[in-house]
């Protein structure tokens, strides 16, 4: 289980923009949280994911306490987390080709990727020869795509996935969706989507909170 327990964050202690927010993810239930522009919800997707820490509060994955943030964080847990964000192009390395991109995760933690790749640029929707490619190469959603697959090579316990969908087409955003879908019923992964269209996180995730519902959000 993923416990996010009275978490208030920020960048300026004096103003955080989360205040005493608690919220609860089980494996393999997709959760969606929805809130206009602004609100804090993508803070709090970092904090969940172990990129930022918390003022106060604490994190809890599958019943022990984060211990660190970031690179910080020790590495069974850094690696239970994959993480696709709203821009692509501000979290991908521009001199990277997809390939490398997608290969990032495996590399930094010294595992095998032969093959792995491939596999995944597949499941995504990726042809071969785009794997050559870098970002300012490709498309939007080709870029996205990739960045979905990199959040997958680890094989993650616990998806956050922050307005994956906001920059891209309806068509894109259903395969994109559907890759997800079809990840968490495999794997038994959680997933929590963050986002303010209401009608994507409603069809999406078996259980939407309001960005109200939480305690002094």
């Amino acid at each position: 289980m993923l416990e996010l327990r009275s978490i208030t964050a920020g960048y300026d202690r004096r103003a955080p923009v989360v205040r005493d927010a608690t919220l609860t993810v089980h494996p393999g239930e997709s959760v969606g949280l929805l809130g206009p522009s602004g609100c804090g919800k993508s803070t709090l997707a970092r904090v969940a994911a172990l990129l930022h820490a918390p003022d106060e509060g604490r994190v809890v994955i599958d019943g022990e306490e984060a211990r660190g943030w970031r690179h910080r964080a020790p590495r069974a847990q850094r690696t239970a987390f994959g993480v696709v964000f709203q821009q692509p192009r501000l979290s991908a390395d521009p001199r990277l080709r997809l390939t490398d991109l997608i290969a990032e995760p495996l590399r930094a933690n010294g595992a095998e990727h032969a093959g792995r790749v491939g596999e995944l640029a597949s499941t995504v929707g990726l042809s071969t020869d785009l794997l050559a490619r870098r970002p300012h190469e490709v498309s939007d959603g080709q870029l996205q795509r990739a960045c979905l697959a990199r959040a997958l090579t680890l094989r993650p316990r616990w998806l956050i996935c922050d307005e994956m969908t906001a920059m891209l087409d309806a068509s894109t955003t259903a395969a994109l969706v559907g890759v997800v879908e079809d990840y968490r019923r495999e794997t038994g992964a959680g997933l929590l989507a963050v986002g303010h269209d209401r009608v994507l996180l409603e069809r999406w995730c078996g259980r939407t909170v309001e960005w109200a519902e939480l305690a002094g959000a």
